[in-house]
């Protein structure tokens, strides 16, 4: 079985009982700066979160459904394991080959189409990580 791992920011969910269907690691909490592009908020809460394979594709669509509706184009959630990568954004999942540049481009090219900021979209390792 592979587990898939990823950051869920509690923030963005409207429905967070999402969380009870993941197994927390650890929790960090960071104040918004305006690199965040979260004016209406004053902290993150990361949680940083395992998935077993068995449950990631309902847990993927549950949470494209549980993002905060009043702000739809701020958010998205990842998860990988060694091979493949979900992208979750509201209301669309990418299921990624880690392998395949084509398929990271096409979900890369989807988040910043709904507004979220080209450097957030930092999800693959062809992408330079953002700095926060």
């Amino acid at each position: 079985m592979k587990e898939y791992t990823g950051i869920i920011i509690e923030e963005s969910l409207s429905n967070k009982d999402i969380l009870t269907r993941t197994i927390t690691t650890s929790t960090k909490v960071e104040p918004v700066t305006p690199e965040h592009k979260t004016p209406w908020l004053t902290q993150w809460t990361l949680h940083t979160v395992e998935i077993p394979e068995e449950s990631i594709e309902k847990v993927s669509e549950e949470i494209s459904k549980s993002f905060d509706p009043m702000h739809l184009g701020s958010w998205y959630v990842d998860f990988k394991n060694d091979t493949h990568h979900y992208i979750i954004y509201p209301e669309k999942v990418f299921y990624v080959d880690r392998s395949s540049v084509e398929q990271y481009n096409e979900a890369s090219r989807y988040g910043i189409s709904i507004g979220i900021p080209d450097y957030q979209v930092d999800f693959s390792s062809h992408v330079k990580q953002w700095d926060r």
